[in-house]
C-alpha cells in the first residue's frame, strides 16, 4: 500500500499557488497517476497551459473559474471538471476564500521537476 501524508508532501509553490504532490511519476511503480492537492489564493490564477495527460480536477472548497480550451464556466466545491490531453487549461481563485482542488492526471509525470524547472509539465504537440 502507498500512502503520502498531505502535511509530509513535497511542496511546489508559484505566486498565490501551493501545490503538495501526493502522487507523481516514479513514487509507485504501478501507479500511472499524477496527483496533487492544490491551494489557490483569493484572486490568483494558475496560468493557462496544455500538457500531454489527460486531466481532472476536483474542487474541494472555495470558487472560481475554470479554462478548458475556449470554454470558460464557474466551479465550485463537488465539481470535477475533465480536461482532454494536450488541451489549454488553467483555473482562477473567484472567490473570497481559498480555493482547493485536487488534481489526478494520466499518464504520470514528475511533478515535482515541473516545479523546479519552472515550467509546465511535459507539452503535447501543438494542435
Amino acid at each position: 500500500m502507498f500512502v503520502t501524508s498531505g502535511e509530509e508532501a513535497r511542496v511546489g509553490e508559484r505566486p498565490g499557488l501551493r501545490s503538495r504532490v501526493l502522487l507523481q511519476a516514479g513514487d509507485e511503480a504501478a501507479a500511472d497517476l499524477a496527483v496533487t492537492w492544490v491551494e489557490v489564493a483569493p484572486g490568483a490564477a494558475q496560468a493557462p497551459h496544455a500538457h500531454a495527460p489527460q486531466q481532472v480536477y476536483v474542487v474541494v472548497s472555495g470558487s472560481g473559474r475554470m479554462l478548458v480550451g475556449d470554454e470558460e464556466r464557474d466551479v465550485g466545491a463537488g465539481d470535477l471538471v475533465f480536461v482532454p490531453p494536450a488541451e489549454r487549461h488553467g483555473i482562477t481563485n473567484t472567490g473570497a476564500g481559498t480555493l482547493i482542488y485536487v488534481s489526478a492526471a494520466t499518464p504520470a509525470f514528475s511533478v515535482t521537476d515541473l516545479y523546479e524547472r519552472g515550467d509546465d509539465p511535459p507539452r503535447a504537440r501543438p494542435r
